[in-house]
């Protein structure tokens, strides 16, 4: 049974590839799409929220914005694993670093999730829980960034409902192990899970949440094309 358009999506069935690279802003996903895409078309544009379908490097891939926060990933990567027989979404995004070291513009592999966002409390447990990227997708991306010298590090990122947080907030996700908080990566995962498909959450660090350095919205908007880069490369491969 064809389930397509759904409720949130305007799609055919085939308008959407298998591989989705999703930021969560619109107007990013429709710059990178075409910045990077070879004949990039629009596919679904329901309450603003842009699906390009185009070619890469010869491969069918599509770019769409997953809006902010779980509730509205967890939406849009259901209906994409459910309903549009995708295999592999990418989410390209910005966090905030939670590590001295880790700098304004370089680059998080989200190997593992650790939440406390009511979304998985629907299918995991009340109160923290952990969720882990698809391996090969950790392992690929792992490689194009030792190959091509993107400056990324593979770890653990944390998932949260609340942009803004206390300092003791902070220091809890830190002893935890975290990196960076972001606000998407849970719901992405856990439904990648349920739905037997790969996910990956790949960050660029937009701010410096120890030190308190950030960046504008227009830099967010503009910016860190490493992520995207290393995306559709990996979505050559897969």
């Amino acid at each position: 049974m064809n389930n397509t358009p759904t409720a949130h999506i305007e799609a055919k069935l085939n308008d959407i590839a298998k591989t989705v690279i999703m930021p969560g802003d619109p107007k990013r996903a429709e710059k990178m799409a075409k910045k990077f895409l070879e004949n990039a078309r629009l596919v679904s544009s329901v309450r603003n929220n842009y699906c390009f379908t185009g070619f890469y490097n010869g491969t069918k891939v599509s770019i769409m914005s997953s809006g902010m926060g779980t509730p509205s990933m967890g939406i849009y990567s259901y209906e994409l694993f459910n309903f549009y027989n995708v295999e592999n979404i990418i989410r390209v995004g910005t966090i905030g670093s939670l590590d001295k070291k880790l700098k304004i513009g370089d680059l998080i592999i989200g190997k593992e999730v650790i939440t406390d966002t009511n979304y998985n409390s629907l299918f995991e447990k009340n109160g923290e829980s952990k969720l882990f990227a698809s391996q090969k997708l950790v392992e690929l991306a792992c490689q194009i960034s030792h190959q091509e010298n993107i400056n990324a590090v593979c770890d653990i990122i944390y998932t949260t409902d609340t942009f803004y947080s206390s300092e003791k907030q902070n220091k809890h996700i830190i002893s935890l192990g975290a990196k960076g908080v972001e606000m998407e990566g849970a719901a992405l995962y856990e439904n990648a899970k349920n739905a037997n498909k790969n996910a990956l959450t790949i960050c660029t660090i937009s701010d410096e949440i120890l030190t308190k350095k950030t960046t504008t919205s227009f830099e967010r908007e503009n910016n860190f094309e490493k992520m995207f880069e290393l995306a559709l490369k990996m979505s050559t491969m897969l």
